[in-house]
């Protein structure tokens, strides 16, 4: 991807995450990006286009960065922190892209809808296999409701009272790796 496209991905997703998708123009967009709209055109084939592949790429980057701190873990246990460690950083950088996920997605066309389901129950069940591993006790349906539960904790950053940001990372740690592994 080139760094125009990515500076438009990005302009977007915050102009999506303030004013909402039918609230954005590509005119709006390419204001905001220093290009006139129909410039946008030489790069995406619109503006559910643009949505499509912010939404489609952050699902990717989630997968591909989770699987690979699982992966590089010693044991299950570092493999949540690093799990726990990667979402609340996300959560925390990118609440633009939180917001755009939780209001627009019936605004996705339906194959990137299909394409961001696909990489999220994936990401889901990334979470779920290291937890289980914690959890012996937890059926696959009770991992993955426990996984569910935790992302809706750590994605209501966007909406949560800040105490600052240090301060947030760790309450949010804390209270992630506190719901996955308690009784």
């Amino acid at each position: 991807m080139s760094a125009r496209q990515q500076q438009i991905l990005d302009t977007a997703a915050r102009l999506f995450a303030e004013r909402g998708f039918h609230g954005v123009s590509v005119h709006d967009i390419g204001a905001a990006c220093g290009i006139s709209g129909p410039a946008l055109y030489k790069h995406f084939a619109g503006k559910a286009d643009i949505l499509g592949r912010s939404l489609t790429q952050i699902s990717e980057r989630l997968l591909r960065e989770g699987r690979a701190r699982a992966e590089a873990a010693a044991d299950a246990g570092a493999a949540l922190d690093a799990l726990v460690d990667w979402h609340v950083d996300f959560a925390l950088t990118s609440p633009e892209l939180i917001v755009v996920q939780e209001r627009e997605w019936r605004n996705l066309p339906q194959a990137a809808r299909k394409h961001v389901r696909d990489r999220q129950l994936a990401y889901i069940d990334l979470w779920v296999s290291v937890v289980r591993r914690l959890r012996d006790d937890l059926s696959p349906d009770e991992g993955r409701a426990a996984v569910q539960a935790v992302f809706g904790l750590l994605n209501s950053t966007p909406h949560s009272a800040r105490i600052g940001t240090p301060r947030m990372r760790g309450l949010l740690a804390r209270l992630a790796r506190a719901a996955l592994t308690g009784p």
